[in-house]
């Protein structure tokens, strides 16, 4: 208890130094802060949109064979259904149809995709919510759309896709697949690519290396080998973020290391009067660690949590436009929270721990020194 209460007392006086700079306290809290804001929203974001990304990624095909022209990617046959099909311990073997349709009014680029629910009409289509967006078009609406040969096809909007599914939908383009293969000029028999299931998942390696021997100009690409260039691509974004902020984090680091490892003619004159009324030097370098440890923690609590409101709340906008890319229909939706606590943990080392060990040595120095000679400094 008396360690306790030893402890509070200086934990007070701690923060009555404090509030006697508060000036440069603030200014250094205000920055502390925002570099840990940033560093905290570049993780909560990265983390959260992979893993958005493996649960949409749970619903596509486990592979999908594509067919290599000079290393292009070209229109599969049908026949290549047939061969894929007599390989063991593969079903559902389909061919799907899509393509991308550029926009010159809009900038935006279309996904077109051949649905079932389309098969039997033609002369209609379903819209993302981008796409009704960057069009100002609604349902019983017509759009044109411009052919392989130039000439004009005009489909009437007969839906407009949820905002639920707005993540993956935004610029989608629902035709019938007649439709699909006249405006892109696609002769029958032929697909954009073909997908398949396996009935055991731990063969998926092994049928890929099956289609690729039997059919040698295409290429097998399972889901998981999505997933995983998912990840590389958000940690690119994630690490290209950092590096466009390394300026200011690394001036940041100066100013804080300069401001922890060095001592103000007040500070140490006020270490002296302390040493010069009884405080021992260990009593000294305990208020200095103190002081540090309110200014990191507040520093790194109200980073973490402005960095979750950022995020979670106000759609990341300080980081749009390096998501956004070169993407007109790029979607607004939410990120569902989800935060590593290994990458919190990190992030607490990384920023408190330095900081905070940083204001001993000084505080040391300053306290083994004679109070005369100090207070004359």
């Amino acid at each position: 208890m008396i360690w306790v209460e030893k402890q509070r007392n200086i934990i007070d006086f701690a923060l009555s130094s404090l509030l006697r700079r508060w000036g440069k306290n603030l200014a250094l809290l205000a920055v502390y802060t925002i570099i840990v804001l940033i560093l905290a929203s570049i993780f909560f974001f990265t983390t959260s949109i992979k893993r958005e990304a493996s649960i949409i990624l749970q619903g596509s095909p486990e592979i999908v064979v594509q067919k290599l022209v000079a290393g292009r990617h070209d229109l599969v046959p049908e026949d290549y259904i047939r061969i894929i099909e007599g390989i063991t311990g593969v079903r559902n073997v389909k061919g799907r149809l899509w393509g991308y349709y550029y926009e010159p009014s809009t900038g935006a680029n279309y996904t077109l995709i051949a649905a079932k629910d389309y098969e039997a009409k033609t002369g209609i289509v379903a819209i993302g919510r981008g796409v009704s967006k960057v069009l100002d078009a609604q349902k019983g609406d017509f759009m044109p759309l411009k052919g392989f040969d130039g000439s004009y096809m005009t489909f009437e909007i007969s839906d407009v896709m949820s905002s639920e599914s707005e993540l993956v939908s935004s610029d989608i383009v629902e035709i019938s697949e007649r439709d699909f293969k006249n405006l892109f000029g696609i002769k029958k028999g032929y697909f954009t690519d073909l997908t398949l299931e396996v009935r055991n998942k731990k063969e998926l390696s092994t049928v890929a290396d099956k289609i690729k021997r039997l059919l040698p100009d295409t290429r097998p690409i399972l889901r998981d080998e999505i997933a995983r260039t998912y990840d590389a691509v958000f940690d690119w974004r994630g690490g290209l973020l950092i590096f466009i902020i390394a300026g200011a984090i690394l001036a940041f680091v100066i100013l804080a290391w300069d401001k922890a490892t060095s001592l103000s003619s007040e500070e140490r004159r006020e270490i002296g009067i302390l040493k010069a009324v009884g405080w021992e030097t260990s009593e000294v370098i305990s208020m200095k660690l103190w002081e540090g440890m309110v200014i990191s923690l507040s520093a790194f609590l109200m980073g973490i949590v402005f960095a979750y409101l950022h995020v979670f709340f106000a759609s990341y906008i300080f980081f749009e436009p390096v998501l956004k890319g070169w993407s007109v229909l790029y979607p607004h939706f939410r990120l569902i929270p989800y935060i590593d606590p290994y990458q919190v943990a990190a992030l607490f080392f990384l920023t408190v721990v330095p900081y905070t060990a940083a204001t001993i040595i000084p505080s040391w120095k300053a306290a083994i020194v004679d109070p005369d000679e100090v207070m004359r400094l």
